[in-house]
């Protein structure tokens, strides 16, 4: 099945124009025909069907017919990570992730980051492509770019708050942690980890030390291993 995205699209919705460019991939890469049927959702959780009734490449046309609704997540995850030095892995995460199974994302700008902007809008994109590809409903959101300190002030405690870093201390692994909780946060850091004093702030806040196991990981591994975790304890 091949599946499209609109934010736009709600339950009322009646007829849809594809944009210009995903109206030729339909008709001249596809080869979509008038009364072919095609499938997209909204990304908040709604999978729409409808059949083509104009063909035009420059603004395909589809009626609306059926719009089911396909619960989440029976967790939300919460995952603030340190983009990567480079795009490229900060990119896989993102795709992964998706796959596997995250309900938000928020880049953390940490005393050790070395890349300190993202590209929202690609990476909202890549996202949008990773919900396609794996025939998800429920978009993640990707919230803006924020200091660690800024984020630590105002994000509210989950039912589990958990921080991984490379520092000497006792830790508890993730897996034993969550077994019980359907809202999770994790922090992860950057390449050169956490300082002390982010540690500090953290725990202060009542973040749990954890471990991802006996490993260095590297911020997009433990990123991955962090999601595939909790996906595969609420199977």
């Amino acid at each position: 099945m091949q599946l499209f995205y609109s934010a736009s699209i709600t339950q009322e919705s009646d007829l849809y124009t594809f944009p210009r460019e995903e109206s030729k991939h339909i008709i001249r890469v596809l080869r979509k025909q008038t009364g072919d049927e095609i499938t997209l959702t909204n990304g908040k959780g709604y999978l729409f069907k409808g059949k083509i009734i104009d063909n035009n490449p420059n603004k395909c046309t589809i009626q609306l017919h059926s719009a089911q609704f396909q619960e989440p997540l029976p967790y939300k995850l919460h995952i603030a990570i340190a983009p990567t030095k480079l795009n490229d892995r900060f990119e896989w995460f993102l795709e992964k992730s998706t796959e596997i199974g995250i309900t938000e994302i928020t880049p953390i700008i940490c005393d050790h980051s070395e890349r300190k902007q993202i590209k929202e809008e690609r990476f909202n994109k890549i996202l949008q492509s990773a919900m396609k590809q794996s025939l998800q409903v429920h978009l993640p959101i990707l919230h803006p770019a924020i200091s660690f300190k800024d984020f630590i002030k105002s994000q509210p405690q989950a039912s589990f708050s958990g921080i991984a870093h490379c520092e000497e201390g006792e830790k508890s692994p993730l897996t034993k942690e969550i077994t019980a909780s359907k809202d999770i946060l994790i922090l992860i850091g950057p390449e050169g980890d956490f300082s002390p004093e982010e540690i500090r702030n953290a725990l202060a806040s009542n973040y749990t030390q954890i471990t991802l196991g006996t490993s260095r990981l590297r911020t997009e591994t433990a990123g991955i291993v962090a999601c595939h975790s909790i996906a595969f304890l609420h199977q």
